[in-house]
């Protein structure tokens, strides 16, 4: 019997790589627990964990003997990590490797969205550059006033690359942060009427559902950016959608939604959105990092070593 559980949508390599450290078994998402024979489900030690559907407290009482679910990501909100604490399991997760990913996609979704590159790039593909003359002005990125809502490692990456821009940077979080003169907002409608743009960069969860609200949006407004690089979770969709088609809202570029792959079909009709298919840390080599990361917490369990990214 495998002490080693690889639940989720592996690549052939990363199963490769795990079947051959921990000789695991794998299901491709955790409602094929009930599968296993109580034999199959007791000798399990270890879980490696890839995807967002819940891994709860249903799932580890099917496990009797785990012990810890390495997750691939670093966000873990898909984990019940109150109900792990409950069962003395430990979850880990995989931060600092794609923070320059993510923050490169969240910079690179700014600058696609204020001057439109997608369109441009149509505008040069289909003919209209030569028959037609120059594509039409857009707007101007650096210098602008940005708003980071969340300055954990990924949210202060976005800030630094952002200050290269020329902008002026605001936040919020928990708790204001040592920065370089960055300015602090209590809340996160007050920082949203203080920028031109909010990229949001906090973690998922039940604590952040819905942080960006109407209220929010409303106070970002006709010519704001909303760039969002977090969680669907995050984000009154209902709203968010409702603003952009009024124009309430200047625009939107998403990297990650609500139901996704199977998105909002409303946005794929918007103008004003630019979409990005969740591929924030969406490179070979951040992946094969994460991943490695992911193995070792598990092979430290299994040893009785220190764990590398504790979560708990």
């Amino acid at each position: 019997m495998t002490e080693t559980l690889a639940i989720g949508p592996y690549t052939q390599g990363d199963a490769a790589a795990l079947a051959e450290e921990f000789s695991a078994k794998f299901l491709p998402g955790p409602a094929e627990l009930g599968g296993l024979t109580q034999d199959a489900r007791a000798a399990v030690r270890a879980v490696a964990y890839k995807g967002h559907h819940a891994f709860g407290a249903g799932e580890m009482d099917l496990l009797p003997n785990l012990g810890v679910i390495a997750n691939y990501g670093v966000g873990y909100d898909a984990i019940d990590v109150t109900a792990a604490n409950a069962r003395g399991i430990k979850v880990t997760n995989t931060p600092d490797v794609l923070n320059d990913d993510v923050a490169d996609v969240a910079v690179g979704l700014l600058l696609m969205h204020g001057r439109k590159m997608i369109a441009a790039a149509d505008w040069a593909r289909s003919g209209n550059w030569a028959a037609k003359g120059e594509f039409p002005l857009n707007r101007k990125i650096s210098g602008g006033r940005v708003g980071i809502l969340g300055l954990g490692r990924i949210g202060r990456e976005i800030a630094n690359r952002l200050a290269a821009f020329k902008c002026e940077v605001h936040y919020f979080a928990r708790s204001e942060k040592q920065t370089p003169g960055w300015i602090y907002h209590a809340d996160p409608v007050a920082l949203a009427a203080a920028v031109d743009y909010l990229v949001v960069a906090t973690v998922g969860g039940a604590a952040t559902q819905g942080i960006v609200s109407k209220a929010v949006i409303e106070a970002l407004g006709p010519k704001g950016i909303l760039v969002n690089i977090s969680r669907g979770t995050t984000v009154d969709e209902a709203a968010l959608i409702a603003a952009l088609e009024s124009g309430e809202l200047g625009g939107a570029a998403l990297d990650v939604f609500l139901n996704e792959p199977n998105i909002d079909p409303r946005f794929y009709a918007l103008p004003n959105v630019t979409i990005q298919p969740h591929q924030g840390s969406g490179t070979v080599e951040t992946r094969l990092e994460m991943a490695a990361l992911q193995r070792r917490n598990v092979a430290a369990f299994l040893k009785g070593a220190a764990l590398e990214t504790p979560v708990n």
